[in-house]
């Protein structure tokens, strides 16, 4: 049992052990492999002893537990947000990504119970179905992400009107508007009402849309028989419309 104060340079070294744990395949690979023998990688037990690490995962804390009910009554994230916060400014003024962002959902597998854990049907492609839902604009190029923030439930600031899933993505791209990049996104976010948004701020959208859309023409809703490998084009204004079978 380690006894003694864990000093900053223990934290960065467990810190970085996660990070190459990550690169190592994370959760795929049990956390004792890594220190084992014979399958083991040499450094991390000459970094840190296994039971000093397993200590320091399971007490680390990312706030004070003295606030935290006054904090969680305004904020819900209260748990983490400081550090959350801190590393998403970091990521914003670290890194200038390039023409192409992307913002779609991240679900990262948790079973700890709090009032914001998300529940998501099984899908054969994304076998987790229970944790902690981040909106993240990520980086098309190097994967980088350039800011983010976690679902929590209903958006108490909302204004009646809006809706939900342009203010996810126009909050997420708000620091690299009005400079020439494109924006990709799926059929949750995409509508024509975000793209002239979007437009209108010297950004372009590219994204797939659900049929059932009210901005789609009745044509583009025609579930009728279709010639295979065909594709239409429509077009209004600034806005581009492909239908492909």
């Amino acid at each position: 049992q380690y006894i003694g104060d864990t000093s900053v340079a223990e934290l960065k070294t467990f810190i970085a052990l996660l990070y190459i744990r990550g690169i190592y395949g994370g959760k795929s690979i049990h956390l004792e492999s890594f220190w084992s023998e014979k399958y083991g990688v040499n450094f991390f037990p000459q970094a840190m002893a296994r039971n000093h690490f397993r200590e320091i995962m399971g007490y680390l804390r990312f706030d004070d537990k003295g606030t935290r009910g006054t904090r969680m009554e305004t904020d819900k994230f209260a748990m983490t947000s400081e550090v959350w916060n801190a590393f998403v400014q970091n990521c914003i003024a670290c890194y200038k990504p390039g023409e192409n962002i992307t913002v779609d959902e991240q679900l990262y597998p948790t079973k700890a119970r709090c009032h914001f854990t998300h529940y998501r049907k099984y899908l054969s492609s994304k076998p987790d179905k229970f944790g902690i839902k981040l909106w993240l604009a990520v980086d098309v190029e190097t994967k980088y992400m350039v800011n983010g923030f976690p679902f929590l439930g209903k958006d108490e600031s909302q204004q009646s009107g809006e809706q939900w899933s342009e203010n996810v993505v126009l909050k997420l791209v708000e620091p690299y508007l009005n400079k020439g990049r494109n924006v990709t996104t799926d059929n949750f976010f995409t509508s024509l009402s975000l793209a002239n948004q979007l437009v209108a701020k010297n950004t372009s959208l590219v994204g797939t849309m659900n049929r059932a859309r009210w901005e789609l023409p009745p044509s583009a809703k025609d579930q009728g028989p279709a010639e295979l490998y065909c594709a239409k084009v429509m077009r209004s204004n600034r806005a581009t419309l492909s239908l492909q079978v």
